[in-house]
């Protein structure tokens, strides 16, 4: 079994105020989820947070079920369900990122939709799994206003997240690796992975070194610590100050697993 450890850190709301983190990190015998809420811009709409706990608690249930299934079909049947369950209307419900990794006995396998990576490494180098169509259109000013966001929200010429389309599980990025090729995977959401994408403060294979010599946390720190140094968003623009934060190291190199919520 790999070590696994963990980090997680709760950011501010649109308002600027503290709120529960919207983060879910889910450890299972042989995988890890990470999913993140997306924050709404709309009262009416249930949180995301709320969203990505009930979506990451069928997954894991269908996950201990069936612990090799393919995560594509997973994913389908789990927002399926969530989306019958609460009746929940495509454009008009709250989204969640969804990072998953699973392992077995020849492979590792990886599946991405929206912006949290997943980032392996192993005798291949750096391998990075990532979703970039939400930036791509951030980068081209095409998500200016919430009317923006529902409108490429689960479209063709847009974005795909998890929310109230099954079919968007389709459209995510996979991965796999022999498992004798995989020394460690990391699964990140974009409160972390805005260190490397944006911030520039480290690459991916420094976050490992760090997560492995001080801890997950560290790294947490180390991206607060510089949006702390540009609190209105000045050199960095964001939306929010602080986004919530959540870390995950599945190191292979090692045994036991350590560091579970």
């Amino acid at each position: 079994m790999p070590e696994i450890a963990i980090a997680e850190r709760a950011g501010v709301g649109a308002d600027g105020h503290p709120r529960p983190t919207e983060d879910h990190v889910v450890v299972l015998d042989n995988a890890v989820l990470v999913l993140d809420g997306a924050t709404s811009s709309d009262p009416s709409q249930p949180p995301g947070g709320w969203y990505a706990e009930r979506l990451a608690r069928r997954l894991a249930d269908d996950l201990r079920a069936a612990p090799a299934a393919d995560l594509t079909g997973v994913l389908t049947r789990a927002i399926a369900a969530v989306t019958a369950e609460n009746r929940l209307q495509p454009q008009q419900s709250p989204s969640s990122t969804v990072a998953a990794v699973r392992w077995l006995d020849d492979r590792v396998d990886a599946l991405v939709l929206a912006d949290s990576p997943v980032i392996g490494f192993g005798g291949f180098g750096v391998d990075v799994v990532s979703d970039d169509r939400l930036a791509r259109l951030r980068r081209r000013g095409m998500l200016q206003t919430g009317a923006d966001v529902r409108r490429r929200r689960n479209a063709h010429d847009g974005f795909w997240v998890a929310e109230a389309d099954p079919g968007a599980a389709a459209h995510s990025v996979r991965r796999s690796w022999r498992r004798a090729d995989i020394d460690a995977v990391l699964l990140a959401s974009d409160g972390v992975s805005i260190g490397v994408d944006q911030y520039a403060l480290f690459g991916w294979p420094e976050v490992l070194a760090t997560a492995r010599a001080d801890g997950p946390d560290a790294v947490l720190a180390a991206v607060r610590t510089a949006e702390k140094q540009d609190p209105d968003g000045e050199r960095w623009p964001r939306p929010k100050r602080h986004d919530d934060q959540a870390l995950v190291l599945v190191d292979f190199t090692s045994g036991g697993i350590q560091g579970l919520p």
